[in-house]
């Protein structure tokens, strides 16, 4: 080992390291910008595994993949020492320098380390965990003196007294149609040796019509995996019947310690399991791990740091921390600040088995809001999440995905469901579905109101609506919202070759939004609208500024095509009577429903119910 001098002057004692992570120069494909992994002061091009700096370069890792979560080891883990070990090569000698932030970015050196020139060695240096509660990280300066030096094999290392042994650990991933993806995700954590060598089981749970195990990439990958892989098909349950099934099943092993949900069209950096999982062994307690997401089509951006809940109003997807990141580039920043989350969405989130036999599988929700209401269940039985910042796959942007679909039915339905078995009184959220479904009908969007309403119908069915798994509503919904012509996207070619585009040039406050929804409703039954189609770009299709006309045509989400919205007053009016008429029930009716969805709980998270859905 050579030499260091580390921040309080004292030798760097090493105790038996445990890999935690590693620090790679370049992303698994060539669509990935190195600049997530490694910062370059020369034209260098680096190596997945190194890095090769011509004499006089610099380098450093204070990146979004090359950053080791200080903030995050010391605050859920018993780990209060990490080192980090590289091999050092070339004719050219070597500064190494292990470098620290906190909170506000602000960096120290904590230790060093020059190698000779010529020199073919492995350098390690070591820092506490001692700094770091409320933010910042560790990251390496790497420079090449006098000549060329080969940087490779960066790992960091837990030590301390909490050096647990390897445990069990099944990747469950459900597909439905989406082969392609399906296969790519599986081969990609075959392609990584070290990775795939962490992985005992591979549960894939097939629930569509095109088989995910009739591809090359999937059988190639699954060869490599040879026993470990676990392949089935069951009828079509959504994503909580796909992760349920890989959960179900891997809990069923007691070999198995923790369980990794991922979704099938993700692209993986595989280099986040290896670190999910360590951090997970790691931790003071059982811990729910995810992972952060990465937007697919702008590879650089992050979503968020971590996300939070808002029951009262039914809202997801929210930032778990107003300072938190949002919607940036983590080329541009980094995150330096700990945000704790209270669930993690399932694109990428690894499950204790501890937790899963004892507070049991998700609610049988179909899709939306399943992952939501297990990491708020988790975290009422003592279970935290750690949304882990490095950690991340890439996920189709949402931006690009229009909101009026019958997965409003699902969201709506499940978040009601969701919100009272959780403690919240019902009367607490009349005024959100007054103005949500509202807003929708003042918008000309009669199909996306009268999914929400048969949400609102659904959810006063109480917990036998969710007797199916969702199949039969999934089914129903989509015939009736073939009723509404604007749920359907239209080629552009159907919009006029001349009309004017019309922007939303100013905002609304939220403390006047009832009071313009009032507005705009009169204003729309009443026919004092703008006459005539215009079109409105997507990015301005808010309610307030689509209930102004009479037609629009409104880009698709997708941008793939439009959507026709035409003003229906005798359609707006019945809209208006079903929602009274519906919120009338939910008052009246809500209160005893939530005590039956509340008392049904433990009976539809049970393995037993989930065996007879398994089954249908």
């Amino acid at each position: 080992m050579h030499p260091v001098t580390n921040e309080d002057g004292s030798g760097g004692a090493v105790t038996a390291p445990q890999t935690v992570a590693r620090t790679l120069f370049a992303g698994p494909q060539p669509w990935v910008s190195e600049e997530l992994y490694v910062s370059i002061d020369h034209p260098v091009t680096p190596a997945r595994d190194r890095l090769t700096l011509p004499a006089g370069g610099t380098a450093h890792t204070n990146t979004y993949f090359g950053r080791f979560p200080a903030a995050y080891w010391q605050r859920w883990t018993e780990v209060r020492e990490i080192s980090v070990s590289l091999q050092v090569s070339g004719p050219g000698a070597a500064r190494i320098r292990l470098r620290a932030t906190d909170i506000a970015g602000h960096r120290r050196t904590v230790a060093t380390a020059v190698t000779a020139a010529g020199a073919d060695e492995t350098v390690r240096l070591t820092a506490p965990l001692t700094a770091f509660l409320d933010g910042g990280a560790l990251f390496l300066e790497l420079t090449a003196i006098g000549g060329e030096v080969v940087f490779a094999d960066v790992r960091w290392a837990a030590h301390g007294d909490h050096v647990p042994a390897r445990s069990g650990l099944a990747v469950a991933i459900c597909t439905f149609n989406r082969a392609d993806d399906c296969a790519a995700t599986v081969a990609a954590l075959a392609a990584d040796p070290e990775v795939a060598a962490l992985i005992d089981r591979v549960q894939v749970t097939d629930q569509g019509t095109d088989h995910v195990n009739g591809r090359a990439a999937f059988t190639e990958a699954a060869q490599t995996f040879g026993e470990r892989m676990h392949y089935l098909r069951q009828a079509n349950l959504g994503g909580a019947g796909g992760f349920s099934r890989g959960m179900y099943e891997a809990t069923a092993d007691p070999a198995i310690d923790h369980v990794l949900i991922m979704d099938d069209d993700v692209r993986v950096e595989p280099e986040t399991v290896l670190r999910m999982a360590a951090f997970a062994r790691h931790t003071a307690a059982p811990t729910l791990v995810g992972a952060q997401m990465l937007y697919l089509f702008n590879p650089d951006y992050l979503l968020a740091s971590a996300e939070g809940v808002h029951l009262p109003r039914l809202q997801a997807g929210l930032d778990a921390d107003p300072l938190g990141l949002r919607d940036q580039s983590v080329v541009d920043t980094v995150q330096e600040r700990r945000i704790d989350a209270p669930y993690n969405a399932w694109w990428s989130c690894l499950i204790p088995a501890e937790t899963i036999r004892r507070i049991g599988l998700p609610m049988p929700y179909f899709f939306q809001w399943d992952d939501i209401e297990y990491g708020l269940r988790a975290g009422a039985a003592g279970t935290p999440t750690v949304t882990l910042p490095g950690a991340a796959v890439w996920h189709a942007d949402f931006y690009w995905k229009d909101g009026d679909d019958f997965g409003q039915f699902f969201g709506l339905r499940n978040s009601l469901i969701t919100a009272t078995v959780h403690g919240i009184e019902p009367r607490e959220v009349v005024g959100e579905l007054a103005r949500r479904i509202g807003q929708e009908i003042v918008s000309m969007r009669y199909g996306k109101a009268h999914t929400l309403i048969r949400a609102v119908e659904a959810f006063l069915e109480g917990p036998e609506v969710l007797a199916d798994g969702g199949q039969g509503w999934l089914a129903r919904i989509r015939a009736e919202r073939d009723g509404f012509p604007e749920t359907r996207t239209q080629p552009v070619e159907t919009v006029p070759a001349v009309l004017p585009v019309r922007r939303a040039l100013t905002l609304i406050d939220d403390d006047r939004s009832d009071l313009v929804l009032a507005k705009r409703t009169a204003q729309q039954l009443a026919g004092r609208v703008v006459r005539g189609a215009v079109v409105v770009p997507y990015e301005d299709a808010h309610w307030w500024h689509l209930s102004l006309f009479d037609e629009v045509y409104v880009t698709d989400g997708s941008q793939s095509g439009v959507r026709h919205l035409r003003r229906d007053a005798a359609l707006a009016r019945s809209q208006s009577k079903q929602l009274a008429a519906v919120l009338k029930r939910f008052r009246a009716e809500a209160p005893a429903v939530a005590e039956r969805f509340r008392a049904a709980q433990p009976e539809l998270i049970g393995r037993e119910n989930w065996a007879r859905l398994f089954e249908s």
